[in-house]
Order: structure tokens, then C-alpha cells, then sequence
């Protein structure tokens, strides 16, 4: 009997991998696992992507290198110098030698990779940059680039550092401008790509532009598009998991066919995890880590992370939040905050 193989390509998920194993290790120190794929690794960055570079603008151009038919995380008709996986290359890039330096012993790796990071990212700016909108472009019709801006490489692009903060700043104001729903944010700011793009939230990208508004210091826009999005589904049946998407109306985007117990659409904890309890590990297994809470208008939180070397448990509470339950008729209005770890 033939066998039967079933192939199913994916642009993006290879610098997810990457992406996924740098988290891997900086959480949990898992040195093994890291030492046996690094191999696969260095050549998923040195042999595969550059294989779909353009080498006049060095942008990935999906299309290249037989990459036309590839799909990605929600198998979007994209073509072209596609900002999203421009941004997760350089994402994957400075991820992978981090993993590299960390390791030792491959100074070339790391010294190649940090170069054409940098690289890349110089060519998206100068590439992909729409100064009207103040937004990054998405992929290409044609030969020009198609009048829409999308959630995923718009976002990414600020966590990567692609975007400097003049460029964060104006990418978030026009998601937050164009792309606000009262159950989320839109993946897209128009429906070229598909019909009803531009109401539909997936939970998933949304979290990287959660994680964005965090690292630029806009929290008061962090947690609300946490409210409205996690809030929505929380107050909705089956009223306790997280949906894969959400469809115009607030309604699941595909009906009763959407998953409404999503593994991707849980970014809320790691994000109130390291941003608003301030839980972050900047070493290998927690070798080094930080705590730096951004409240915002959170009254309190308390958590406990585990580690390779043991729980971190952190507690805070806002002064005024403190104060004006004990004393709320005197209090209600004070600012400061009471930091509390160990």
C-alpha cells in the first residue's frame, strides 16, 4: 500500500521555532535541548531564508525560491517583501544569537546573525515605512505595496526593535485610530485582503501588540485592549476559555467551528506576568531576572513564577489603592506606590 504524506508549508513557523526556543531556554536553562538543534537552527537562518532574500533590497519576498505557495499562521494571500515576516526574521535572527553568545563558542554565528539583523532591519525601515499613514505597509500587490496596514507586522515590528520610538509611537496611534473594536483590535485596517478583515481579532497577534504597548510605556492602552478583548470573551460563552478568533458583532469568527479553547490565545498571562506583576527573566533559566511592575491603573497584583532556581513571588499594591481602603474618605486621591517583592 503507497504511503501517504502530507506536507503543509508555512513561512513563518521555522522563525517561530527559533523564536519559541530562545524563550525555552532564557525560562528554563534547557541547555541539552538547545545544544542538539542548534544545528538545525543555523541552518534554518543560513541556508533556508536566504534562500527567499531579495538580494537587491534584502528583504524576505515570499514568492522566492519556490516560497510562493507557502502559507502562514492564518494562511493569508500575502506576496512579497511581507513586513510581518521581515520583522520575525530579525526577531529570530537576534534571538538565535543571543542563544549563541549565551552558549559560547560561536562568536561567527553571533557576529553573522546580530549583522544581517541589523541588515534587515535598516530595509524595512527604508522599504517599508508608509510616512502618509505612519504605519509599516503590509505585503505587495503587484509591484507596489498594497493600500493596508496589518496588526502582526505592525507590532512586531516595535518588538523586535525594528521600529525606533518615534515609529512605535506612530504604529500604535494608527492601530489604535483605525484598528479599535469594541472587542479587541482588528488584524487589518481594510478588507483588501479578505472580506471582513477589518473587524476580526485574533487573540493570537493581538498579543504582540499588547506586549508593544507595554514595552513602549503605553500601559493605559495595554490594559484596555486586554479589557475589551479578554474581557469580551470572559463575559461570553462559553464564558471561562480563550476563542481563536473574533468575527464582526463580537461574534467566533467561524461560527461553531471556531476553537473556543485557543493554547494561542492565552498571551494575557505571560503579559500580565512580565509587565504588570514585572516577573522577567534576563538570563538563562533565570540565571539573571528583573522585576519592574507597570501598573497602570492595576490596584494591586501577586504572583508566584517558578524557576530552575526556585519561585520568585512577588506581591504590590498602589499606595492610593492601600490607602483608600483603609482610609477612603482621606485618601481616594493619593498617587504614589508600595513596592513589595522578595
Amino acid at each position: 500500500m503507497p504511503s501517504r504524506k502530507y506536507a503543509l508549508e508555512l513561512l513563518d513557523y521555522p522563525m517561530w521555532w527559533i523564536a519559541c526556543t530562545y524563550d525555552l531556554y532564557i525560562y528554563t536553562d534547557d541547555t541539552e535541548f538547545v545544544e542538539k538543534y542548534y544545528k538545525n537552527m543555523a541552518l534554518t537562518l543560513d541556508k533556508f531564508y536566504p534562500s527567499i532574500t531579495d538580494p537587491t533590497t534584502q528583504l524576505l519576498t515570499k514568492g522566492l525560491g519556490g516560497s510562493g505557495n507557502y502559507g502562514d499562521y492564518a494562511f493569508l494571500s500575502r506576496t512579497g517583501p511581507i513586513t510581518y515576516l521581515n520583522v520575525l526574521y530579525v526577531l529570530a535572527l537576534d534571538n538565535a544569537a543571543s542563544i549563541a553568545k549565551h552558549l559560547g563558542g560561536h562568536e561567527e554565528d553571533v557576529e553573522r546573525w546580530t549583522a544581517r539583523a541589523r541588515n534587515v532591519s535598516t530595509a524595512i525601515n527604508e522599504h517599508r515605512w508608509d510616512s502618509d499613514a505612519g504605519a509599516f505597509w503590509d505585503g505587495n500587490c503587484g509591484w507596489a505595496a498594497c493600500p493596508q496596514h496589518a496588526q502582526d507586522g505592525n507590532s512586531i515590528a516595535i518588538v523586535s526593535g525594528v521600529a525606533n520610538s518615534s515609529r512605535a509611537d506612530a504604529a500604535l496611534s494608527y492601530l489604535s485610530a483605525n484598528m479599535a473594536r469594541p472587542y479587541g483590535n482588528a488584524f487589518y485596517d481594510t478588507d483588501t485582503l479578505g472580506p471582513n478583515f477589518s473587524q476580526r481579532v485574533y487573540a493570537f497577534i493581538s498579543y504582540f501588540e499588547i506586549e508593544a504597548r507595554f514595552m513602549s510605556g503605553k500601559v493605559a492602552s495595554a490594559l484596555d485592549q486586554i479589557r475589551r478583548m479578554y474581557g469580551h470573551m470572559a463575559r461570553n460563552d462559553p464564558g471561562i476559555t480563550m476563542w481563536e478568533g473574533i468575527e464582526r458583532d463580537g461574534q467566533p469568527y467561524e461560527g461553531g467551528f471556531t476553537s473556543m479553547a485557543h493554547g494561542w490565545s492565552t498571551g494575557v498571562v505571560p503579559a500580565l506576568t512580565n509587565f504588570v506583576l514585572g516577573i522577567m527573566p534576563t538570563g538563562p533559566g533565570f540565571s539573571t531576572w528583573s522585576v519592574k511592575p507597570m501598573p497602570g491603573d492595576v490596584g494591586w497584583a501577586k504572583g508566584e513564577v517558578s524557576t530552575p532556581k526556585g519561585p520568585i513571588n512577588v506581591y504590590w499594591v498602589s499606595l492610593d489603592f492601600f490607602l483608600g481602603f483603609v482610609f477612603p474618605e482621606y485618601f481616594a486621591e493619593c498617587g504614589s506606590r508600595i513596592w513589595l517583592w522578595k
